[in-house]
């Protein structure tokens, strides 16, 4: 079955399943060899790269519908979600979708909910859906090099923006750090987040007082320079920051 068939086949189905006009696009942010990652599909549909987003049915409520989305699409779970965005300029779906007919339920203008993540890489093998050709990890430096469908590069932008806002009141780096990193390696992510580089004294004094760290009595051997220090997160403080915000960064 050709890519455009399996699309009309589900169509019918699709409007007894879905609400009509509502959709949500999640950007899985990882993080990997100093660089950030998103998670995209690669459609057989035009073979171009799309968010792993979906349909909501009509019986289940908004963040239900994105945490089975990415189950669906990507094999993905246990992913802390948040809400960034909304995103409704017109034809936005629709040109993607020009060789069918106004009847295609994909057709139809949609309006998007966009939700961001972040999730280590490692611990996490993608697997495409029955409509996908690959589900892969592309690093954002490699974003310029691919086509990607719909208004889904304005999506991700909105997300990262959203991501360098959020980590001036929010901890960031439980979900993408290994469980033991050094203060070097943390930095490097704020940094990779915030597309600039701090200074070290500085970052290691405040992220020290914000109490979501534990020392650990581990040190990262290997290297020509002195084995820094290793931290694992205080997941009770981590938790009460994600709830009440950050007061002394």
């Amino acid at each position: 079955m050709d890519s455009k068939q399996q699309l009309l086949n589900k169509s019918n189905e699709a409007k007894e399943i879905f609400l009509p006009h509502l959709s949500a696009d999640p950007v899985i942010f990882g993080f990997d060899q100093n660089e950030l990652k998103v998670l995209l599909l690669k459609m057989n549909y035009r073979k171009q790269w799309l968010l792993p987003g979906g349909y909501v049915r009509k019986d289940e409520d908004l963040d239900e519908a994105v945490v089975r989305i990415l189950k669906d699409r990507a094999g993905l779970t246990d992913v802390y979600l948040q809400e960034f965005g909304v995103f409704g300029k017109k034809n936005r779906s629709e040109f993607y979708f020009e060789d069918f007919d106004e009847t295609l339920f994909h057709k139809q203008r949609f309006v998007s909910i966009g939700y961001y993540a972040l999730y280590n890489p490692d611990q996490f093998n993608p697997i495409a859906d029955e409509f996908s050709e690959t589900c892969e990890w592309i690093y954002l430096s490699k974003l310029p090099e691919i086509e990607l469908a719909m208004d889904h590069r304005e999506i991700i932008e909105k997300a990262l923006l959203t991501l360098r806002e959020t980590i001036s009141h929010k901890p960031i780096g439980y979900n993408l750090l290994p469980e033991k990193f050094t203060l070097s390696e943390l930095q490097k992510l704020y940094e990779v987040i915030l597309g600039k580089e701090l200074n070290r004294g500085n970052f290691y004094r405040k992220i020290k007082n914000l109490g979501i760290l534990k020392k650990l009595d581990e040190r990262r051997m290997g290297g020509a320079h002195k084995a820094p220090d290793l931290y694992s997160f205080d997941e009770g403080n981590y938790a009460k920051a994600l709830e009440n915000g950050l007061n002394n960064w």
